[in-house]
């Protein structure tokens, strides 16, 4: 049996329980089958840590974050807490995993499956075979920068306050995995920013070709600006390969994306951190869908975002190819047999629930590994 792979489980809020249930039963299927074990420490996060240890996260779950090989998280958040201040949100455990585990690269692939070309709202000849792969900075750019906050103006008025900042090494890192990861598929990175009306984006723009010109000269560069790029992404998606840009931009970008595919439901990502000398490097693997309170408990979400995000974490954490691949074409497999969620049902297919899909994707695996 391989060697133990430490993991942490952060279910979090609303589906997110549900959807990494379905999960777990992927893991035991490949403790079983694949003979690969894994040491799974589960713990609260977001609103749940919130009622039963009155913050987003613990400083114990932090401390088994850093422990671990890989994060596995849901999702968090729900009505129950909007009503909170801000420095008690659930969101702010996602933002404080990132920040203490340097997880500065977000990977956010959108890729249109076979079986669900029709599920888009664009038309099929313009994202069939869509295949773009998201790289956003994560712990930099205006979500970070200081100055912050809301100031009272000697007037009464109030004046809000975000600064938007980036050094060379927080781009060049961040490029670094954008070009390695175009070098694996087909060469092309755009990177993404407002360099016309931003000296952010200026710095970005220089530090992005300078590194190109420098290390990456075989991979091909473009620039463009965020805005230019979102009516790009509509208008013809498949004309990008690995899209590189800042945490605002990639925040809205990735978002823009996940719906050519039809279905927030359908999609995972990944987290990055740098490898250290042995090779090994924190990362935090979710869906990007949130935590739906309006579905959660009904047994209706669609768990294949984070099976395929668990696909993603064997892959860049644990360099398991071959049984990430099992996963994602169990996962193409049981749409093409019909079965859908409610968020990509489609005319002539059958209405399964959360555990009816995860038991469909357990069967393809079966007889994928036969």
């Amino acid at each position: 049996m391989a060697a133990n792979k430490k993991l942490l489980v952060l279910p979090g809020d609303g589906i997110g329980p549900e959807v990494m249930r379905e999960v777990r039963r992927v893991i035991d299927w490949m403790d079983r089958r694949r003979h690969v074990a894994f040491d799974i420490t589960e713990d609260l996060v977001g609103g749940a840590a919130i009622d039963a240890r009155g913050t987003p996260i613990a400083d114990a779950t932090i401390a088994r974050a850093l422990e671990a090989d890989a994060v596995l998280f849901g999702a968090v958040g729900g009505a129950k807490w909007d009503s909170l201040g801000f420095d008690k949100r659930p969101e702010l455990a996602i933002l404080r995993l990132r920040k203490e585990l340097g997880l500065f690269a977000n990977l956010r692939p959108a890729t249109v499956l076979d079986p669900l070309v029709d599920a888009s709202t664009l038309k099929p000849e313009v994202v069939r075979g869509l295949d773009i792969m998201i790289v956003r900075e994560a712990t930099g750019g205006i979500y970070f920068g200081d100055p912050r906050g809301i100031e009272i103006l000697p007037d009464g008025t109030k004046k809000g306050i975000n600064t938007e900042v980036y050094t060379t090494p927080e781009i060049e890192r961040v490029a670094r995995v954008a070009f390695e990861l175009a070098r694996k598929r087909q060469r092309r990175v755009c990177s993404v920013e407002k360099a016309n009306v931003m000296e952010s984006g200026l710095l970005w723009r220089q530090t992005v070709q300078a590194l190109h010109d420098a290390e990456y000269a075989d991979v091909e560069l473009a620039h463009m600006y965020a805005d230019n790029c979102a009516m790009q992404l509509v208008r013809n998606p498949r004309q990008f390969d690995v899209i590189l840009t800042g945490n605002l931009f990639g925040d809205l970008l990735s978002d823009l994306a996940s719906m050519l595919t039809g279905s927030l439901g359908m999609l995972p990502s990944a987290t990055l951190g740098l490898a250290d000398a042995s090779g090994r490097r924190h990362a935090l693997y979710e869906p990007i869908h949130g935590s739906a309170p309006d579905i959660a408990g009904k047994g209706v979400a669609n768990p294949l975002a984070q099976m395929l995000s668990f696909a993603m974490l064997l892959r860049y954490s644990f360099d398991m190819e071959e049984d990430a691949k099992l996963i994602e074409r169990a996962c193409v497999n049981v749409l093409a047999n019909g079965l859908r969620t409610a968020d990509v049902m489609a005319p002539g297919c059958a209405k399964v629930g959360t555990q009816v899909m995860g038991e469909a994707v357990l069967r393809e695996l079966d007889k994928l590994a036969a």
